[in-house]
């Protein structure tokens, strides 16, 4: 393998987990903050592909964006609706909406499967015009992507320092708390949906804009993907602020997705990268237990030696 071959496998990675880090993002709201495990990710993430390629497809590709973002403002609304005024357990919530989302992105798509966006501006396509002749014409979706990451986080760094951020906060750590400090847990929990899925339709947008096509499963596995991500980043940066913390996100992105590059690139089976997914999670999740674990095994170890030693 060359150099410009591990070059171009690199800036494949980065732009993928670009895209993917708002989803990323998202999650580090709604899970890491919120304390709420969104299951509506999948649905969500094509919502916001299909939603953004129609209204491209409609000659509109600069409110592409905000139409897909509002697509997820809607699904997040409904994910907390169903959570917070109808009972419904958060896990259930969103396995309901992302089931019904599969039907609702056929249907906005015109009952396609494909919506192919290979003659229709887009986003990419302006940005890639307008660049046209410089040195930085081939780096143009990476561009769009740092864009869109650092104006994620900058948002996120802001927000969450603000009242309500800091009450969405609370609510994730003690939301008996909350309600006794007279803060209504159901309105942080709804914004703070509402706001996470927003993030997660736009990074489904950019990258069906970027791979000029939408399907209705484009979002299938999408929540392991960002979790897995997620994980890796507080593996890192667990305990550090919040600016580090979600800048850690990104690069958690950006290792998953450079394993994924690296093993397409050795040739495995598509079909097995779900498998990878899957044992991504279970490392980034193990391995901390167990780097917490270790002072109590050696203490174990060192009192069953010591144990032995008084038999003797």
């Amino acid at each position: 393998m060359s150099f410009a071959d591990i070059l171009g496998l690199g800036q494949t990675a980065l732009e993928l987990a670009l895209f993917n880090s708002l989803t990323v993002l998202a999650l580090f709201l709604s899970y890491s903050m919120l304390n709420v495990c969104d299951l509506s990710t999948d649905g969500c993430y094509a919502f916001g592909a299909a939603v953004g390629a129609m209204v491209a497809l409609a000659g509109h590709p600069l409110l592409s964006i905000p139409a897909a973002m509002l697509a997820g403002v809607a699904s997040g609304f409904f994910t907390a609706l169903l959570q917070t005024r109808m009972g419904i357990n958060s896990l259930l919530a969103g396995i309901i909406v992302n089931t019904g989302l599969y039907s609702i992105n056929i249907a906005v798509m015109g009952g396609a499967a494909l919506q192919n966006m290979f003659k229709t501006p887009t986003v990419f396509t302006m940005v890639k015009d307008a660049l046209k002749g410089t040195a930085l014409a081939p780096y143009s979706a990476l561009l769009i992507g740092l864009a869109a990451v650092a104006a994620v986080i900058v948002f996120l760094c802001m927000f969450l320092r603000t009242r309500l951020g800091m009450a969405i906060r609370a609510t994730g750590n003690n939301p008996d708390m909350v309600r006794s400090s007279s803060i209504n847990p159901v309105f942080t929990t709804t914004v703070g949906l509402m706001i996470s899925n927003a993030f997660t339709a736009l990074s489904g947008c950019l990258l069906a804009q970027s791979q000029k096509s939408v399907t209705a499963d484009i979002g299938s596995g999408m929540v392991t993907v960002a979790l897995a991500s997620l994980l890796i980043g507080n593996a890192f940066f667990a305990r550090r602020s919040i600016p580090v913390r979600a800048v850690g996100t990104v690069l958690g992105t950006f290792i998953f997705r450079l394993v994924y590059t690296i093993a397409l690139r050795f040739h495995l089976p598509a079909f097995m990268l779900k498998l990878v997914s899957s044992v991504i999670v279970i490392l980034a999740i193990f391995v901390p237990y167990m780097q917490g674990q270790m002072p109590t095994i050696r203490r174990r170890m060192g009192w069953s030696k010591g144990a032995v030693r008084e038999v003797k």
